[in-house]
């Protein structure tokens, strides 16, 4: 028996640890060099094809090199560097209502039937009779109504890493931000797929021209661990059946 009930209070005072370590600290940055970034700009990949160069090609002004005068600067292999710029302002309002109503009955009977209904009266109790027939009303009626009200306002800008280039040009991108304010770290997160045409020549792009972009904006800290249910609230409203 007590074996059965030390493996919870192991699980729970493990979780319960977890927050009181940055008692008094402030929340710790999450390490650069775990990340995708770090690993796509300190690996270098190879390249689609070796082109034979002089050593005058770079010397030239005019020459289409992404580090000459004229050249093109947006962000187009691994490990390039381009800005995300988040601007959400939507807003939906969304309103139905739906009421359904049905009313129906049937009656029916049989008097004669090759004399089996005599037959059978005489056998049923208290004055029953199969002539009687059947006889039915149903009524239902349904009424729903819902509303749906949103507002998200939402400005950014974020340095965002070219972490894959596809096949087909379509690169994939990826950044991460964090700002600690006293003892509250906030935390952007951005990450999708991009197309070399959709950069601006100021090297940005709009967080509308990003497919399947995961856009996450949040925090941790003492501020954040207020506004959550303790682990135990929210066990409680997991398990309880009512």
């Amino acid at each position: 028996m007590t074996r059965l009930f030390a493996l919870p209070l192991a699980v729970m005072a493990l979780v319960a640890c977890q927050p009181l370590g940055e008692v008094g600290r402030a929340p710790a940055f999450s390490p650069p060099e775990t990340t995708t970034e770090h690993a796509a700009l300190y690996r270098m990949p190879l390249p689609d094809r070796v082109e034979s160069q002089r050593s005058t090609d770079q010397a030239s002004l005019w020459s289409a090199g992404q580090r000459s005068l004229l050249g093109d600067r947006r962000a187009s292999r691994q490990g390039d560097i381009l800005t995300v710029v988040i601007e959400i302002n939507d807003s939906a309002e969304i309103s139905n209502n739906t009421t359904n109503g049905r009313s129906g009955s049937s009656n029916m009977a049989v008097p004669q039937f090759f004399g089996i209904p005599q037959l059978v009266d005489r056998h049923l109790p208290g004055g029953l009779a199969v002539g009687a027939g059947i006889e039915t009303n149903s009524n239902s009626t349904f009424t729903g109504s819902g509303s749906v009200r949103r507002n998200e306002k939402l400005t950014l800008r974020v340095a965002s890493t070219v972490v894959e280039r596809l096949p087909n040009g379509v690169m994939r991108i990826e950044g991460q931000q964090e700002v600690r304010v006293n003892h509250e770290l906030r935390q952007l997160l951005v990450t999708g797929f991009v197309r070399a045409e959709d950069i601006s020549r100021q090297n940005e792009i709009t967080y509308d021209k990003i497919a399947g972009a995961r856009i996450s904006y949040g925090g941790r800290g003492i501020i954040s661990n207020v506004q959550q249910p303790r682990y135990g609230a929210q066990i409680a409203d997991i398990i309880a059946p009512f």
